[in-house]
């Protein structure tokens, strides 16, 4: 089963902006300008090219012969700007420059297409495509030797960055469609007998899932009402279509059996964007729907459940978690038969965020975060380590954690690779010997500096994080900074391209240093430090941020009195508390942030999360979260501190910025406050993700004068 669905469940819309501003309500960025006199270019200017023309790559497949490669890669519009369409290619190894396209379409018109399984002979591609009625997905099969033209013809080719691919004009795509639903499909994946496609459908479902799309605004009596995702067989030959999961239950991830005849599935039931904390491992029979329990109650969040080739263990992730697209842990087995979950790595110092089961049941492939970088390791399942790769780069499939993947051989494999200094591209080959099979974002130019590692020591022991230098950088003068806390809080900065979501990456073009920490609570130094946070949000995590500013104003020409702090979600809870607790940050920017834990219970779409973090609800434990609460603290806050936020977003509500905005004018402190309306926790509209950019730059501009 494939990864992909996090990179689509954002579309892109046109809407309007709201601006709430502590003096005055302010037009939107843009609505006044006129287009006939083009403003002279920039380093902002070459940021946003950096970021926004981006050919992002959601998914990188390996054929299980180890033979082929298939990728999806997004398409720009018009201009060069970001689009909700996106194309799959294939290449030979032996011949990666003549890719050829596979759509449902004839190649005149793109199509948002997606989703890439190849079947277990190699020969098939199952893919989604909206080809057949835009916005609706259905699923397709075609040979992965068919191919099409580029949409445009060579016009496209060339905008989108294709130039170096050689592809030729067909008529028709080939694609057999398979089926006419509505609502939200996922994930096809092709039993070993490559008799039936498996697939996650959301039946009339009114948005994608997951909880970092727009949330669908609440009317009339207010209920738990919920779609839920269901594991769906199609036959590959007749399209016969059978949703075999029960109706009260939300799958999340599957896998088949190697007979062909069972699959194994994470899943709850109720509300599936909330309960992914809280799911469950069952296997299900193909033929009858039943369902039998593995583990009801793990104890903890699980991912990623893979069947051993003997068909007689699960590998599976688990750990403290955040959002379904950012598993990490530990990896665990259950055998097929029944059993308890067995930690098969209690003592590595390292996350795994990837894992793959290696020829002869005894071993897997892991990929990973260790020390802030990317890692792939064979692990044995007598906890033996037998090599290993690392790199200071991302193997990642979009902004999301590491992940490979691998041919029926356990050797081959394919990787979408990048870094802070090389943009996103698809590899493949033998493990860590891989070579380079796209060049689409070639000619992209970083616009900022030079990324270092640093390392620093707190009461948790070792601290990694991350230096970006400003662009143009000259060690005779003196910067400012600005922290940038990653979300989460388990995830990682890790080395990677920046997209148009990471709008403090914008800021070295401008003459800045970005420090982005990777505190306690993070991925990358075993499952005991991503666990130190437990109870102690805003105390040690914030104790090993504050060291990390220390440390970068020792290693670098740094302007102790020009300090900023910027965040999204976790990092925007971290940004309100940070000025409530310390008056050193002379600028912040806080995105969809949180500012008081008992009304957070009340407004968010998903709390289960907060009891394996807090050890009990809000109302059971009220002191546990009190002491974490930035509105315990707010007249202590003086720091200038501009407030954006999504108006639909589910997972940090927009009333939580309306509270800490709200005091911070009360009080006097300079603020601002930007809604963005039909935005969900991850922006979907380019134009607001520019906006945000725009907007920070100038606030961090005005309070700590950067030195250009």
């Amino acid at each position: 089963m494939n990864r992909t669905k996090a990179r689509f469940c954002v579309l892109i819309m046109s809407c309007f902006l709201v601006s709430v501003n502590a003096a005055a309500q302010a037009p939107p960025k843009g609505a006044t300008k006129s287009p006939a006199k083009a403003a002279p270019k920039s380093p902002l200017d070459d940021a946003m090219r950096a970021m926004f023309g981006l050919h992002e790559f959601q998914q990188a497949v390996i054929s299980p012969d180890g033979t082929q490669v298939a990728w999806v890669e997004s398409l720009l519009g018009p201009g060069g700007a970001p689009s909700s369409d996106s194309a799959i290619y294939v290449a030979k190894l032996s011949a990666p420059d003549a890719a050829k396209r596979i759509s449902a379409g004839d190649g005149k018109v793109a199509h948002e297409e997606h989703d890439v399984a190849w079947s277990p002979d190699s020969k098939q591609l199952a893919f989604l495509s909206d080809a057949a009625k835009p916005g609706q997905l259905d699923l397709y099969v075609n040979s992965a030797n068919q191919e099409i033209g580029v949409p445009g013809g060579e016009a496209h080719a060339k905008r989108a960055g294709t130039a170096k691919t050689r592809t030729q004009p067909g008529a028709d795509s080939g694609a057999k469609r398979l089926t006419k639903l509505t609502g939200f499909l996922a994930s096809p994946g092709w039993s070993p007998d490559g008799k039936t496609i498996a697939l996650l459908f959301t039946e009339n479902a009114t948005r994608a899932a997951g909880p970092l799309v727009a949330e669908t605004p609440d009317e009339g009596v207010v209920s738990d009402a919920y779609f839920e995702q269901r594991l769906t067989l199609v036959d590959a030959a007749t399209a016969r279509m059978r949703q075999i999961s029960p109706a009260d239950t939300y799958v999340y991830e599957f896998d088949w059996a190697p007979d062909s005849r069972r699959l194994v599935v994470t899943s709850a039931h109720g509300n599936g964007d909330d309960n992914w904390y809280i799911a469950s491992l069952s296997t299900i029979e193909a033929d009858s729907g039943d369902m039998h329990a593995l583990v009801d109650k793990p104890g903890m969040q699980i991912a990623m459940p893979k069947w051993s080739p003997d068909g007689k263990t699960i590998a599976l992730i688990g750990g403290l978690m955040s959002d379904e697209p950012i598993p990490g842990g530990d990896i665990y087995t259950v055998p097929t038969s029944g059993g308890a979950m067995l930690n098969q790595s209690p003592t590595i110092n390292w996350t795994a965020t990837s894992i793959s089961w290696l020829p002869g049941s005894h071993s897997v492939l892991a990929a990973g975060i260790a020390s802030g970088q990317a890692f792939i390791a064979p692990y044995s399942l007598v906890r033996t380590v037998e090599a290993a790769w690392t790199g200071a780069e991302t193997i990642a499939p979009g902004p999301f954690v590491p992940y490979v993947s691998l041919a029926r051989d356990g050797k081959r494999s394919a990787v979408v690779r990048q870094s802070f200094a090389q943009p996103p591209e698809v590899w493949a080959g033998a493990v860590g010997d891989w070579k380079q099979i796209t060049h689409r974002n070639a000619e992209l130019k970083a616009a900022w500096g030079e990324a270092k590692s640093l390392h620093w020591k707190t009461s948790i022991g070792d601290v990694q994080g991350w230096l970006i230098y400003p662009r143009d950088f000259d060690p005779s003068k003196k910067y400012p900074l600005v922290v940038r806390v990653h979300g989460g809080p388990a995830w990682a900065v890790t080395p990677e391209w920046p997209t148009r979501w990471d709008y403090a990456m914008a800021l070295p073009s401008q003459g800045y240093f970005v420090l982005e920490p990777n505190p306690r609570g993070s991925y990358g130094q075993g499952e005991k430090f991503t666990r130190a946070n437990v109870k102690d949000f805003g105390g040690g995590d914030f104790l090993d941020i504050m060291a990390g500013v220390d440390q970068a104003i020792k290693s670098a020409p740094i302007d102790a009195n020009r300090l900023g702090i910027t965040g999204w979600s976790y990092g925007g809870y971290m940004t309100m508390w940070g000025v409530t607790q310390t008056n050193r940050f002379r600028a912040a920017v806080s995105g969809a942030g949180l500012s008081d834990w008992l009304s957070y219970t009340g407004e968010n779409k998903i709390d289960q999360w907060m009891i394996p973090y807090f050890g009990a609800t809000v109302y059971d434990d009220p002191v546990v979260y009190a002491k974490s609460e930035p509105m315990k603290y707010i007249k202590q806050a003086k720091t200038p501190t501009l407030v954006v936020v999504g108006d639909s977003d589910g997972e940090c509500p927009p009333p939580q910025s309306y509270e800490f905005w709200h005091a911070l004018k009360t009080l006097g402190v300079p603020t601002e406050f930007v809604i963005y309306p039909k935005e969900g926790h991850l922006f979907a509209d380019p134009a607001h993700s520019r906006d945000v950019i725009e907007r920070a730059t100038e606030w961090f501009d005005k309070y700590l004068a950067p030195t250009r």
